[in-house]
């Protein structure tokens, strides 16, 4: 039977349809002699579920516990958006019936015997069914940790393996080279910063700058990519960003730049002071988070992230896969809104 549903599932078990739904998500109210049968006739017939719905669990059930791995120390958290992702996945774990325990990983702990046994050993005591990754890990790491748990990354895609993800839609980059361009810009460069690890959304987002360009007829050149392509030139410091920026400025005329993230965008702002360059008046500067504009630098025009809604996400696809653990791999985008700022002008006069 081609593209069946549960109502035709209840009526060949002579169930209710709630009984149904309940069994397919092994809800604990449902007996499992219930929740045999029902599976088995979901098999049989080619029934299909839907893998982004999640079930409510019960208040009586018993609590879920879930882990969410930071690949930072917190003492050294202090990046804008890990607290309101925090404060999105405790919010869903509750609705959820689930108890969150946050473990933050110092870097390259997973790579000795010693630093295993002891993540591990937490999980164990701990019961964690599952885990959120937060920050970038090193590929191998996660490729570890998704042998022994059910994990969803946020905001960070690994592109071989094949984990869940809920991320923001990299897309919306193009909107901001619009507005540069009607801005009357008509050479934008991109900058980004190289990262020990991760690293894949700053290619997402230079793809998106890319296909605004092109679609706009501007040029797009290697040499306005900073930081992102290999065989491109290394900047081992924000201050060699900034004058790199300057030369370009100086002596090809780029007049703006989309910086792959909001902290890189303030620090190039800053300094390109010391260059003699202001923002926006000798050139404008956008940047992708929506973070807090820091002390003395003029707001960011940019996109904000939802970074609730993306823990929020992130609780609510783990618990899915949980529960539908041979449903195909999912990606989740959360859509961004723009941040007007005051780093857009003009172009100066040549």
């Amino acid at each position: 039977m081609a593209g069946v549903n549960q109502e035709q599932l209840a009526k060949a078990l002579k169930l209710s349809r709630p009984t149904v739904s309940r069994s397919l998500a092994n809800h604990p109210s449902i007996s499992a002699d219930t929740r045999e049968r029902v599976q088995a006739m979901a098999v049989k017939l080619g029934y299909r579920g839907s893998p982004s719905r999640t079930v409510r669990r019960s208040r009586q059930a018993k609590p879920l516990h879930i882990g969410v791995l930071v690949g930072a120390p917190l003492a050294s958290s202090d990046r804008s958006t890990f607290p309101h992702i925090l404060q999105g996945i405790q919010h869903r774990a509750t609705i959820e019936h689930a108890d969150v325990d946050v473990l933050p990983l110092e870097p390259g702990l997973l790579e000795s015997e010693a630093g295993q046994r002891r993540v591990f050993g937490h999980i164990r005591q701990a019961d964690w069914r599952g885990a959120i990754l937060i920050y970038p890990f090193p590929p191998q790491t996660v490729e570890m940790l998704s042998r022994k748990l059910c994990l969803v990354s946020a905001l960070m895609e690994y592109s071989d393996l094949a984990i869940d993800l809920v991320d923001t839609d990299h897309g919306g980059v193009r909107s901001l080279v619009a507005r540069l361009a009607q801005a009357g810009h008509r050479r934008i460069g991109f900058a980004t910063w190289r990262y020990r690890a991760g690293g894949v959304w700053a290619s997402r987002r230079f793809a998106a700058y890319a296909e605004e360009i092109l679609e706009r007829g501007l040029e797009l050149r290697q040499d306005w990519v900073l930081n992102l392509i290999a065989s491109g030139r290394p900047f081992p410091s924000s201050a060699d960003l900034a004058a790199e920026v300057a030369r370009l400025r100086r002596e090809e005329g780029v007049t703006a730049w989309v910086c792959a993230a909001d902290h890189q965008a303030y620090q190039l702002i800053s300094d390109l002071r010391g260059f003699g360059l202001e923002v926006p008046r000798d050139c404008s500067v956008v940047g992708f988070d929506g973070n807090d504009t820091p002390p003395g630098l003029p707001p960011l025009a940019t996109l904000r992230v939802p970074n609730q809604d993306v823990g929020a996400s992130a609780v609510a696809s783990l618990i899915s896969r949980l529960l539908h653990p041979g449903s195909a791999q999912r990606k989740v985008l959360v859509e961004t809104s723009f941040v007007p700022g005051a780093t857009i002008g003009p172009p100066p006069a040549a």
